[in-house]
């Protein structure tokens, strides 16, 4: 693995010894084993010695796994004890490559080796803006491009502002545990330049039941703030205790421990030594529920009032946001859960009634929520203003391109990715304006993607029109028969939008997308958008943990106007 001169991580040593099952050794694990660092051309120096800490104490726990499907079947579990020990936010300081090897059962090694990359004394950008299109892939900007930019003769008349970056490349997402990575472990591998496991936050997965002792990996925001006094901002348009925002600042091995997540943003890590984190100067997005006092709450506190006890200026609603002072820190929490998507605040606004989502947990609605771009340009405004000298890092997420992904909602996922576009665009012109344009560093990635592509057209009318599935395959279009998108063609009841913003004119054409996803539960498609709001494709419907054709879902639709599905696979 690489790390940054200086930064902080956790070392956590086990040594394993199975009871029972193919690698059952005896059940005794080696407790007088030994760790060591060398930096490559030295001597090897005892690992307490080399940091300069105290030997930690030995811990002593147990785990039970599975080993295949067959001893899960079975309910046939190894066992397995434990001998560890852990070191303590530790740091290498000089550039180099170094050898660490952990040595037990009288010879037996593990070696691995780091490499310390070396800080640059001079910074080639005062500001980092790092765009994260979460479940993002290429084929789905395809997709927003084809619906919300015109062509003709073959060639676009306009542009997103993804197409116009001067650089573009692709990474690698795969976990440590699997090829099939999440958000946590995808963003901590952002934040961190470390891989992980599905579903940890900051922090290397041990085999311990405490999902807060794993071993931690500083973030980038947390050295930012702590080495350059820089200014950091987080904005999602999901509950800001999700995945993707709380790796900035979280460390623990369940992304799901929502409460202490939020505790965390304010007041750092509490249980070990670690940083002295200050808490971020924006934080803006939605899970309310999280922070006014109540049983989704950490320890049931009112968590709007321990950010202003801090010295926070806390806002609920666009209104606010837009009046707010850009001097102060400043806490934004627009909704309950996930925020409203761009389809359901812009076109199919009624939508927005009768969700009980108001952040103040009064149970109204929450029908005055800024989107990704207000939040975000507000959040630019306050970076500015507070540390315009020291520079300043801002993550932006836009969420819901991934969560509407997962409903096989494809119109309100495009819709996301659109608005993240029109995002980056406005964006640049405020730096532009700022005259930070060339001060800043702006970043657009994925962090996982879905199997998601475009085959295809429908032709929706027809496919109203005839009685039997078999008729109804002919209403879908490929190859030549795809013809154009219709998404963008005008009429005098066509949505209209500002110079430069690039959204479809028609959200209801009668040639829509034929599109696919990877992962298909039964469902039911008449490839239509939802104007009743996003939907939940499948639902589980007996005692057991098997999803089926949600009859809601399927309702919707008069019974000509749909083609039947059945599940292949699932996850």
């Amino acid at each position: 693995v690489d790390f940054l001169a200086g930064q902080y991580f956790d070392i956590r040593l086990e040594v394993h010894a199975p009871v029972n099952g193919s690698e059952a050794n005896g059940g005794r694990p080696d407790v007088n084993f030994s760790f060591s660092i060398t930096k490559n051309g030295s001597e090897p120096q005892d690992a307490a010695a080399y940091f300069q800490v105290e030997e930690p104490e030995l811990e002593r726990w147990n785990f039970t796994w599975y080993e295949d499907l067959f001893a899960k079947d079975e309910e046939k579990p190894s066992l397995v004890q434990v001998a560890s020990k852990a070191y303590r936010r530790v740091a290498l300081y000089e550039p180099g490559e170094y050898t660490a090897t952990l040595t037990y059962y009288n010879g037996s090694e593990t070696v691995v080796h780091w490499l310390v990359r070396e800080l640059d004394e001079a910074r080639k950008a005062k500001n980092v803006i790092l765009f994260i299109g979460d479940g993002m892939t290429t084929n789905m900007i395809t997709a927003a491009r084809l619906i919300g930019h015109k062509s003709i003769n073959g060639r676009y008349q306009s542009k997103l502002a993804l197409d116009k970056f001067p650089v573009l490349g692709h990474q690698m997402t795969h976990s440590l545990d699997s090829f099939i990575t999440d958000s946590a472990n995808s963003a901590t591998a952002l934040y961190s330049g470390h891989k992980s496991t599905v579903n940890a936050l900051g922090v290397y997965k041990d085999s311990s039941k405490d999902s807060f002792d794993d071993p931690k990996v500083e973030s980038i925001a947390e050295i930012f703030q702590r080495i350059l006094g820089g200014g950091v901002g987080i904005v999602s348009t999901a509950y800001v205790a999700d995945a993707t925002p709380a790796a900035l600042t979280a460390h623990t091995a369940d992304r799901d421990e929502y409460g202490p997540i939020v505790d965390g943003f304010l007041n750092g890590i509490t249980n070990y030594t670690w940083n002295n984190w200050t808490g971020p100067d924006v934080l803006f997005g939605g899970g309310a529920e999280q922070f006014f006092a109540g049983d989704e709450s950490f320890e049931g506190k009112d968590y709007y009032e321990e950010f202003r006890s801090k010295g926070y200026n806390v806002v609920l609603n666009k209104t606010s946001l837009e009046a707010a002072p850009t001097d102060a820190k400043t806490l934004g929490i627009f909704s309950e859960s996930t925020m409203s998507t761009w389809l359901d605040r812009n076109v199919y606004t009624d939508n927005l009634r009768n969700q009980s989502n108001s952040p103040d947990g009064e149970g109204g609605d929450a029908t005055d929520q800024p989107g990704l771009k207000e939040m975000t340009l507000k959040a630019i405004d306050i970076l500015d203003a507070r540390k315009k000298d020291d520079g300043w890092f801002l993550m932006s997420e836009a969420a819901s391109i991934d969560k509407q992904m997962h409903a096989l909602d494809y119109d309100r996922a495009l819709g996301e990715l659109l608005e993240l576009d029109d995002t980056v665009r406005a964006t640049i012109e405020k730096l532009r304006s700022l005259g930070q344009l060339e001060n800043t560093l702006v970043l657009v990635t994925a962090d996982h993607g879905h199997g998601f592509d475009v085959v295809g057209s429908v032709d929706t009318q027809y496919l109203d029109s005839k009685e039997t599935d078999r008729e109804k395959r002919s209403a879908i279009g490929t190859y030549q028969e795809s013809g154009l998108s219709q998404y963008t063609v005008e009429s005098e009841a066509s949505l209209k939008y500002s110079e430069g913003v690039y959204f479809p004119a028609n959200w209801d054409p009668r040639y829509t997308l034929f599109s696919a996803l990877g992962a298909n539960p039964d469902r039911r498609e008449n490839y239509q958008v939802h104007k009743s709001g996003p939907r939940e494709p499948a639902v589980n419907l007996t005692a057991e943990e098997d999803f089926y054709v949600n009859p809601e879902d399927s309702g919707r639709f008069e019974a000509t106007s749909r083609i039947n599905f059945v599940r292949c696979f699932d996850r």
